[in-house]
């Protein structure tokens, strides 16, 4: 029963790459494409289920223009912030115990707050430095994806590897409408209703496939490292109805995980992870408006495994945010042009699965 509950604990880690809309910088929500937010399906018997649901809490607002922080942002109080709170469900079937499916819908509840969409950031612009909000809140794009793991899990306990396909579906709202204060020439206030940012779309409007790999190995007594990682390609180049990039996904993690009371299924996991979207897409050309980027977190995570039942607690903590130039910088015949966008510090994410 300890080495299932040991599994179980790794098993939970590699499952829990998600990937969320890093403030300014516009990754969809979506888990892992190999199974599901939290996944156990390495361990499970054909004909089973296991139910996913997580949460992600985001608060960004600082500046970046490379890996540099623009500073004078907040001293201004002209930084964008966006609130979001992000929930995603999942529902996994195994065929057998090295083949799985899953099903993934995430549902986004998100507010931004900022003075350049509205009045202006400058005070003969906006001399009360007014600051307006704008929301979205609905379901977001949701992922069809299979998992196969090239070992026996039943007697590779110490250690495994999958690898995994999946399809992203363009269900999600990519042109969520919104109201922006505007003062005319006389400052008098009307109303712009138009497309939100594209960090507040729900959906890219493309249809995208990923490949993935996951793993873990044994390295003494209830310690194991853990990695896993994904690229989905967007091989649609821009939402007509914005002008807004469907752009390729990245993220990977990898880390060390020790079952700090095996009669208690508790375990603690430490690690990193990168997450964000490049500038030149693998497929297709990379036109349109985007703000590319990426962050390196440090990541611990508590887990807690029952026969039936896994929960697991993390927090990311961003140590590298880079906005990297995006295409359209990159045609700047200077060289000067280079976008910035907004990160936040940290992440609040939580996961429970349970198998049935």
């Amino acid at each position: 029963m300890k080495k299932i509950i040991y599994f179980f604990s790794v098993a939970m880690l590699l499952g829990s790459l998600n990937v969320y809309s890093q403030g300014c910088i516009a990754v969809r929500h979506m888990a892992s494409a190999t199974g599901n937010p939290n996944s156990t399906t390495s361990m499970m018997k054909g004909g089973q289920f296991q139910f996913t649901a997580s949460y992600r809490y985001l608060y960004s607002f600082r500046h970046f223009v490379g890996t540099e922080e623009q500073k004078e942002r907040i001293e201004n109080n002209t930084q964008v912030i966006n609130t979001s709170h992000a929930f995603d469900f999942g529902l996994s079937y195994a065929v057998n115990p090295r083949l799985s499916f899953a099903l993934n819908i995430p549902f986004i509840d998100n507010a931004r707050s900022s003075l350049y969409e509205h009045y202006g950031n400058s005070i003969e612009a906006n001399p009360e430095q007014k600051r307006f909000f704008t929301y979205s809140k609905g379901v977001g794009d949701m992922r069809l994806s299979t998992t196969y793991w090239l070992l026996n899990p039943a007697t590779h306990l110490k250690g495994n590897i999958a690898i995994g396909v999946g399809i992203k579906a363009p269900t999600g709202d990519a042109n969520v409408q919104g109201n922006f204060h505007k003062l005319d020439k006389n400052k008098v206030e009307y109303i712009q209703r138009k497309a939100l940012d594209q960090s507040m779309q729900l959906g890219d409007s493309g249809w995208g496939y990923s490949i993935e790999l996951q793993g873990y190995q044994t390295l003494f007594k209830n310690a194991s490292v853990y990695y896993n990682g994904f690229y989905m390609f967007s091989p649609k180049t821009v939402n007509p109805a914005t002008n807004f990039s469907v752009p390729d996904q990245f993220a990977g993690r990898a880390g060390f995980s020790y079952l700090i009371a095996p009669k208690s299924g508790i375990s603690f996991a430490l690690g990193g992870r990168v997450e964000g979207l490049p500038a030149i897409d693998r497929i297709g050309n990379s036109e349109g408006s985007r703000r590319p980027g990426y962050i390196v977190s440090v990541e611990p995570s508590l887990i807690l495994n029952t026969h039936h039942h896994s929960f697991t607690f993390a927090v990311p903590y961003a140590v590298v945010r880079n906005r990297i130039k995006s295409w359209s910088d990159m045609q700047d015949p200077a060289g000067k042009k280079h976008g910035d966008a907004a990160f936040a510090d940290y992440l609040i994410t939580a996961t429970y699965a349970f198998r049935f």
